[in-house]
């Protein structure tokens, strides 16, 4: 056979097997572009340090923050939304009972500027329950709460009953401000809200509670502000100057 019938027998062969050649002579893959890697195998994209996600059909990106920037929505963007807990570290938002034995819980007073006060009635400090009231009485409108919380760690001076209690406020003192019931202010057994109170608001108002009527003053949004020693009377200077500023504080 000729040379050039070889030639065109040589040339009708290769393209009978799918073969063709590169410049410098060796056989090239028929499938051009397959470099570039396969889709859905999560081939890492130069330069940007983006990762394409993996799997069939997902077309989504994600960049380097974690945050989806374009096709289905992945999990875990990385920036997560922080909510409130029930109760966070220092503030009054504490479950409590009343004289009646209802519950209330202190987050109700939100927006209210609180006066908490561990009462007692057989105190050389119980007359304080006076000016406790006329407290009451003079800031109610404008949004302060009193709280009395009767406790009997200090001398066994507040031995009643709730509904004793109850009776010597209105009949001795009239007092209509808000009276709880007995709770442990110190010791194994304090209360949380009084744990609180002593350990978890800023360090200048932490400590035990020295002695019956120990004042804390809370803020609208229920953190402690101040505190006042036991014979620190209600109405001084130096308490309605502390419940002026809190009370018209935004």
């Amino acid at each position: 056979m000729s040379l050039l019938g070889r030639t065109l027998c040589l040339s009708l062969l290769l393209s009978a097997t799918g073969c063709s050649q590169k410049p410098d002579g060796s056989a090239a893959d028929d499938t051009s572009g397959a470099g570039s890697g396969s889709a859905g195998t999560g081939v890492e994209s130069s330069g940007s340090g983006a990762t394409e996600a993996s799997g069939s059909g997902a077309t989504g990106t994600v960049d380097g923050s974690g945050t989806e920037a374009s096709g289905d929505t992945g999990a875990g963007s990385g920036s997560g939304t922080i909510t409130e807990v029930e109760h966070m570290e220092g503030r009054i938002d504490h479950t409590v009972k009343r004289l009646d034995g209802t519950e209330t819980s202190l987050q109700d007073y939100r927006g209210k500027v609180m006066l908490v006060v561990n009462v007692a009635s057989e105190c050389g400090l119980t007359p304080q329950y006076e000016e406790l009231q006329a407290l009451h009485t003079a800031y109610e409108a404008r949004g302060l709460k009193v709280l009395g919380f009767p406790a009997n760690e200090f001398g066994s001076q507040e031995p009643g009953t709730s509904t004793e209690i109850a009776t010597f406020c209105s009949s001795r003192y009239g007092v209509t401000f808000d009276m709880f019931d007995k709770i442990v202010v110190k010791g194994v057994k304090i209360a949380p809200l009084y744990r609180t109170l002593t350990t978890e608001s800023p360090e200048a108002f932490q400590g035990e509670i020295a002695w019956n009527f120990a004042k804390f003053l809370v803020d609208k949004n229920g953190f402690v502000i101040s505190r006042f020693a036991p014979t620190t009377l209600p109405m001084s200077a130096e308490v309605t100057a502390a419940i002026e500023a809190a009370l018209t504080a935004p």
